[in-house]
């Protein structure tokens, strides 16, 4: 059993961007590795380099002729107009740029590795991971490849016979319900904004009795996740008996990220990863979605500082504030005026509220599909 958290990162995220104004042109791995190494939260013993995946492995989702494709794409750095309409390769959603099979293929070789760390025990973190919308024969959703079906896949792999995946993204993973709808040894729980692209996971969606969707509305607040959490993720991954876990923590819920409108603080991530930690031997932490560089940066550093124990910093030493204040978020009004707390602090400031009743009646509807 693994006897620290492991820590999987790339330089290649650091090399590579999605280009011009895309949301993915901003800095994240890179940061949460800078940030944590600056807190002396990163110590070489616990990291680990993320290996690439081979085509081959990738067919295990993913049908060849796309993966032909996308190799082929990066390769050439162009697609013919029948691989555009085929695979929804060089689209706006989906660009070409340099690393386009590479950055995601790493991303499906660090899940691939984490699992087979914790073929014993223990927890990993893989924020590079959470690509959570593509799917099989085609990009979706700027995911290229899903390396969550790939996580849950290792995991099984190596022996894990009953596995939750728990997606808190402000998007509903599309791609992950393709991958396991109707497997009764996955049980995926989603907490995402409702009418929101991708526009699936209403709260009757079951994936064959996979799945359990809470669709939520604009400006969930911290209360309302810690409810979400206490009364519907706890009571079902206890039912479940897992013994493997697979978080997604897209932090586009967080209240500046530019894609949504829910208003949590990176408080509310923490506590689910921390609630979720001793709730079965072995837990990957994944990124995924989050396009303000300095809410997403500050928020998966401070996840991984939960998964070792470690509380946030009152105020962050000289050294990260300047790695916040190297980011850069041109071509977005948020970006013009960052509030200090950004710069200097790791924690958010909380955003407790309301919990609004539609909230606790979507719960409801879930629970008693188990305990009716």
């Amino acid at each position: 059993m693994l006897q620290r958290p492991i820590f999987i990162g790339s330089e290649i995220y650091r090399g590579s961007s999605y280009g011009g104004l895309h949301p993915l042109r901003v800095q994240r791995v890179s940061t949460v590795m800078d940030l944590s190494r600056s807190l002396g939260w990163l110590p070489e013993n616990q990291y680990r380099t993320s290996p690439r995946a081979k085509p081959k492995a990738l067919w295990e989702f993913h049908t060849p002729a796309y993966i032909s494709a996308l190799a082929r794409a990066e390769r050439r750095g162009q697609v013919s107009d029948e691989d555009r309409a085929q695979f929804d390769l060089g689209s706006h959603s989906n660009p070409v740029f340099g690393e386009m099979f590479r950055r995601p293929a790493t991303g499906v070789g660090g899940v691939m590795l984490a699992a087979e760390l914790l073929k014993d025990g223990g927890i990993v973190h893989v924020p590079g991971g959470g690509t959570h919308h593509g799917m099989p024969d085609r990009a979706n959703g700027f995911c290229y490849l899903n390396d969550p079906v790939f996580a849950i896949k290792a995991l099984q792999h190596h022996g894990a016979s009953r596995v939750v995946y728990v997606d808190i993204d402000a998007h509903h993973p599309d791609g992950v319900e393709v991958g396991f709808s109707g497997d009764p040894r996955v049980r995926m729980i989603s907490i995402h904004e409702e009418n929101r692209w991708p526009f699936t996971g209403r709260i009757d969606e079951t994936a064959q009795g996979s799945a359990y969707n809470l669709p939520v509305m604009r400006g969930l607040n911290d209360s309302e996740m810690r409810i979400a959490l206490q009364e519907l993720i706890v009571p079902l991954i206890e039912n479940f008996e897992p013994d493997a876990i697979v978080v997604q923590c897209g932090s586009d819920a967080i209240e500046e990220d530019p894609l949504s409108r829910l208003s949590l603080s990176n408080n509310a991530h923490a506590e689910v990863v921390g609630t979720l930690m001793p709730m079965a031997t072995r837990l990957m932490v994944l990124g995924g979605g989050g396009y303000n560089p300095w809410s997403v940066g500050r928020c998966w550093t401070r996840i991984w500082g939960t998964l070792n124990g470690l509380d946030a910093p009152d105020i962050l030493s000289d050294e990260s504030a300047q790695i916040l204040r190297a980011l850069k978020f041109e071509g977005n009004s948020r970006g013009r005026n960052p509030p200090e707390h950004w710069f200097v602090a790791l924690a958010d400031r909380p955003n407790e509220g309301f919990v609004r009743n539609e909230i606790r009646a979507r719960i409801e509807i879930l629970r008693a599909r188990v305990w009716s």
